[in-house]
């Protein structure tokens, strides 16, 4: 089983994405961002590495203006060298990467123009995966579309401009219930009639569900019956709902114990899950540990590395309480430690709190910062608790001062990134 996380990071350094606007799209910036992207995407690919995740799925906005007119430039030709090192780690590591393609990408359209884009687009991200040298198993993602008043007229368009699509896509697609108009009964019955793998969405079943007679393993194990040897390992998205949010709004962190309960559920571990959620590779660490069969306490104290200024910044009480649980070396108490993670993270900062975690922090730079770095950062701190400067100003300065000193224990922490 993999599992992993869509496009972008968090607290993972020289790992962003950049775009730029219509206007600014020359040939000189659009180089400038593509080179930025792909680098960025060997930044994430390492860090997956580094932390055994091996499913991963890459932005559409890789390439600016990728199946636009505005991007004439034979960027797979240009960055060949730089896609080729990508791709031989992704293949190297065995990480299996995707795509999914955006709203707008909608190939039963009743707009030839839609359509036609659509094509398009599928083009641009079949290429992407071509130029990473990664098989059948690379998926691109697909929602039907719309409805337009008439389901069965929109579903028989869906098939036929799907024969149109070249074959190298047609390898790659794959097709998922969504949240509004096609439930995974339909996507099956199209999936059959094409011979398309279905990927099994949790959250649009709950949301737009054909049956609630029928389990989620039921779906999961139909599902299972469209994905042929060539395809790889069956794989599905997974998501919580945010309770304060509309329906089909993704949680910002994985609730581990629920986690853990879908994963008893599923009843075998030959299949991949793709996370959907807001704090992306912070629950995808969080869901590896919370199911590994190496139960080592080391994997909990390495991710306390990352998390307890940011805990301590919270809650000092929690803080306090996973320093007390993990002390036991023997025991491997994942759901507890994760639930007390998310607890802290969820209180509200106060101005003792932050001032607290900001004083831990500049130890290490007290002994290192120049006069006028003390004074500037104590006159912050003041000024902080007098309400006129806000955690942030503190914060920049700290993660300044990390950069220039060479703190890289603390670049590595959540303190500056949630």
């Amino acid at each position: 089983m993999k599992i992993g996380y869509a496009c972008l990071t968090i607290g993972v350094l020289n790992a962003n994405l950049k775009s730029c606007t219509a206007k600014s799209a020359n040939d000189e910036k659009l180089i400038e961002v593509t080179e930025n992207n792909l680098k960025s995407l060997h930044n994430i690919i390492k860090y997956n590495i580094e932390n055994n995740i091996k499913l991963f799925r890459i932005s559409s906005d890789l390439i600016p203006f990728g199946s636009s007119p505005l991007n004439n430039l034979p960027w797979w030709d240009i960055f060949g060298e730089e896609f080729a090192k990508i791709g031989k780690e992704i293949r190297k590591n065995s990480i299996r990467v995707s795509m999914h393609p955006g709203q707008y990408t909608v190939l039963n359209s009743t707009s030839e123009d839609v359509v036609k884009r659509a094509m398009t687009d599928l083009n641009y991200h079949n290429k992407v995966l071509d130029c990473l040298g990664v098989n059948e198993e690379s998926k691109i993602v697909l929602h039907i579309g719309g409805v337009y008043n008439d389901k069965k007229s929109a579903i028989k368009r869906f098939i036929d401009n799907y024969a149109l699509l070249e074959n190298g896509i047609k390898q790659r697609l794959v097709i998922e219930n969504d949240d509004k108009s096609y439930n995974i009964n339909d996507v099956l019955e199209i999936g059959h009639k094409l011979n398309i793998p279905v990927i099994f969405d949790n959250l649009h079943n709950k949301i737009n569900p054909y049956s609630n007679i029928k389990s989620e393993l039921y779906w999961i194990n139909e599902c299972k019956k469209t994905w042929g040897e060539k395809d790889g390992t069956q794989k599905i998205h997974y998501s919580q709902q945010d309770i304060l949010k509309k329906p089909g709004s993704h949680s910002n962190t994985i609730e581990v114990e629920s986690f853990v309960d879908f994963y008893k559920g599923l009843e075998r571990d030959d299949i991949d899950i793709m996370l959907e959620v807001k704090d992306k590779n912070l629950s995808a660490v969080k869901c590896i540990n919370s199911i590994t069969k190496d139960k080592s306490i080391n994997k909990l104290e390495e991710e306390w590395s990352r998390y307890k200024y940011k805990v301590l910044e919270s809650s000092p009480k929690i803080y306090l309480d996973i320093r007390k649980l993990l002390k036991d070396k023997k025991e491997y108490p994942v759901v507890k430690f994760y639930n007390y993670i998310d607890e802290a993270i969820k209180q509200e900062y106060t101005i003792g709190n932050s001032i607290n975690a900001a004083m831990h922090i500049w130890g290490y730079f007290k002994n290192k910062a120049s006069l006028k770095e003390k004074e500037i950062f104590l006159k912050n701190v003041d000024k902080y608790e007098q309400g006129k400067i806000s955690i942030k100003v503190i914060k920049n300065m700290l993660r300044k001062l990390a950069f220039k000193y060479k703190e890289y224990y603390l670049l590595d922490s959540y303190y500056f990134s949630i």
